[in-house]
């Protein structure tokens, strides 16, 4: 073992009693004097946030007081300018009398589409004209084979046939030679064609294929009591508001009658026979001037309740889904058709033409053609139960459709009266040739669907002036971003950009109203309006109906001269309060680095934000040094340039109203 490790010297000296204790005392002042110290300075600290939030709460208090003040001022002021939305109303009821009145006057036979007497005589007469050529016939709907074998192709020796108009295409093919080799049926310079069965290629048949450009069969289905019901109301709304209106101008006006009565009974009976005649002339012209502007201003406060009415029924949501579907039925509510109808029919091959000592013998059945009927009813002496397998259909996609997905189809159910997606199968979609093949059990109408809410929700929106009376609204979905450029009361589909890449389309240059601008989106598959049904199919946003209709009419109010945009707290906020980006835009040429301003609306209140849309939190709080106002358009004119609120207020009734109008259609504050 080594040696021992030498101890110290020094030993630590032990703590005594006493000075422990006066260890500990010091410890003790020490504590309660950081104590003291944080208490007093919680207590600064406290009195001094108190303070803040009263002289806070003092100043939110005057603003409140300040916006209560002017309040009336400020919402008459609005209502003023809200004249704009009943003033484009009463013009196009001018417009559509004024065209009533051209068609009346036309007297070419033509009927009038919103009058039900005259499109049933159109109708009933057209039916009773049965010697037209089948060209004429096609000719004349612009809505709507006897000799099959001076047709025949050289070839196969089958007929073959196509005719074509802007919204209807027939296709036929006649089995003259019954060759059970031809098997494949393909419409020539088309891909569109069959593949039938053994069975049919040796049979007396003839394959008729009609393509209706547009959807006249999904009319046909009995209307869901709930959708009824919607309908009964607007209309009845519509009549009640019509009938008042009529009720209170007549008591308007007889009321007037009754005070310029009482107003000529007091005419003094001393004054002169010219005095009177002269002061009745007077009376009467100042009678007439106060009777037309009485009626003008009853008419108008009238109209725009009706206008407002008819905007908040656009946005008003269903309570229930509105019918209950059976099985393989195609729900409407969520689906829609596209591209029109195929009519797909199999028809008995009529007794052909021969020659006979230079003339040419054929026989007239008086029935007229008859359909083949595949499978047969009966089906007792066939051996196989695959003698009658399903025919092969292709077709062809309309060229304006646009398809996000591989469609499906579905073929009509003439008992049930709807479409359904049995009995069809093999479906396969080849988009670069926008051809479809499926099998059919089958033949009859079929359609192709697509989810009608594929574009729903939007991921962003903008609404930015351009020209004067000219506004631009961008809609950007997972698929595809849509320009519609607004005119006065016309819109325009300026651009589709689909996976980033333009694509064109045959609506894009063309003018329409609203209506019908909406309903031509929607057949070509650009569907981003939502319905009163849709938020059963998507997630949205869920705004108050109410505060979502006055925020849509004040931004159009403002859209001439103001750029409005998405913004990613609207989804933060609670559903009694919208949010939207703003900048004043004057130039045609877009902004570079725009700088936004975050307003927030509850219908009656509207304030700018502190928070901007790069914040990491969001917050309510006022935009220092600003206050709040009852409506948009005061809170904008706050900060506006007198340039912006000028034309403003200079704006179309027509492009307030139509932008509006879209903006109710699109509904983008719930569906972004």
């Amino acid at each position: 073992m080594g040696p021992k490790a030498k101890k110290s010297g020094k030993k630590k000296r032990k703590i005594t009693k006493a000075e422990r204790l006066k260890q500990l005392q010091e410890e003790e002042e020490r504590r309660q004097k950081e104590e003291e110290e944080a208490r007093v300075k919680y207590e600064k600290e406290e009195m001094e946030r108190l303070e803040i939030q009263r002289i806070e709460k003092e100043k939110w208090h005057q603003l409140e007081a300040k916006d209560l003040e002017r309040r009336h001022e400020e919402l008459e002021e609005l209502c003023l300018l809200e004249g704009c939305f009943p003033e484009a109303e009463k013009l196009k009821r001018d417009t559509r009398l004024l065209s009533q009145w051209k068609h009346y006057i036309q007297c070419d036979g033509s009927p009038d589409p919103s009058i039900s007497p005259e499109i049933n005589t159109f109708i009933s007469l057209w039916k009773e004209e049965t010697n037209e050529t089948l060209e004429e016939v096609i000719a004349k709907s612009k809505l709507v084979l006897k000799q099959a074998s001076t047709l025949a192709d050289l070839d196969s020796g089958n007929m073959e046939k196509v005719i074509q108009d802007e919204n209807v295409t027939l296709y036929v093919w006649a089995n003259l030679k019954k060759n059970p080799r031809y098997k494949s049926v393909r419409f020539s310079e088309t891909q569109i064609g069959f593949e039938i069965p053994r069975i049919l290629a040796t049979s007396d048949i003839a394959l008729r294929l009609l393509h209706t450009h547009y959807d006249h069969v999904t009319p046909l289905r009995p209307v869901p009591t709930s959708l009824r019901e919607y309908t009964a109301t607007v209309n009845h709304l519509v009549k009640d508001e019509v009938k008042y209106e009529e009720t209170a101008v007549d008591k308007e006006l007889q009321e007037e009658g009754k005070q310029q009565e009482n107003e000529s009974n007091s005419v003094d009976e001393e004054q002169t026979k010219f005095e009177e005649q002269s002061g009745s002339e007077v009376q009467t012209s100042f009678v007439q001037e106060e009777s037309e502007a009485t009626k003008c201003e009853v008419e108008m406060k009238l109209l725009s309740e009706t206008v407002l009415s008819a905007q908040f029924l656009l946005i008003k949501n269903a309570n229930e889904k509105p019918y209950i579907f059976e099985d393989n039925e195609v729900d409407l509510c969520q689906f829609t058709t596209l591209g029109g109808v195929y009519h797909l029919d199999i028809l008995e091959l009529p007794p052909q033409c021969k020659p006979m000592k230079g003339w040419m013998i054929v026989e007239i059945l008086k029935e007229g053609l008859q359909k083949y009927i595949y499978p047969p009813e009966t089906t007792e002496d066939v051996e196989t139960e695959n003698a009658f397998p399903p025919i092969e259909v292709t077709l062809e996609v309309q060229e304006n459709v646009i398809l996000f997905e591989d469609p499906m189809v579905a073929r009509w159910d003439a008992e049930g009266k709807h479409w359904q997606t049995d009995g069809i199968s093999n479906v396969s979609y080849k988009p670069e040739d926008r051809l479809v093949t499926f099998s059919l059990e089958t033949l009859g109408p079929v359609t192709l669907i697509q989810d009608a809410h594929i574009n729903m929700p939007f991921q962003s929106w903008e609404l930015t002036p351009l020209d004067v009376d000219q506004v631009l609204l961008t809609v950007t979905t997972v698929f595809t971003t849509i320009q519609i450029q607004i005119k006065e009361n016309l819109c325009l589909l300026a651009s589709i950009t689909l996976s980033n890449k333009k694509h064109f389309s045959i609506l894009e240059g063309k003018w329409m109203t609203p209506i019908s601008f909406i309903c031509a989106l929607k057949e070509a598959g650009l569907n981003i309006f939502p319905s009163e049904h849709s938020h059963f199919y998507v997630v949205i946003n869920y705004k108050d109906p109410l505060i979502e209709m006055k925020a849509y009419r004040q931004l159009a109010l403002l859209s001439s001269a103001f750029a409005f945009g998405w913004s990613k707290w609207n989804i933060v906020c609670s559903s009694n309060k919208v949010i939207v980006k703003l900048k004043e835009h004057l130039s045609e040429k877009p902004i570079q680095k725009p700088n936004w301003t975050l307003l927030m609306f509850s219908g009656d209140r509207a304030q700018r934000l502190k928070i901007n849309e790069n914040s990491e939190t969001f917050s309510e709080a006022l935009k220092e040094e600003t206050e709040f106002h009852s409506t948009l358009y005061h809170m904008v004119k706050d900060f506006a340039s007198q340039k912006a609120m000028e034309k403003v207020r200079s704006s179309s009734c027509q492009l307030i109203d139509s932008v509006c109008y879209m903006l109710l259609s699109t509904r983008v504050l719930s569906y972004s």
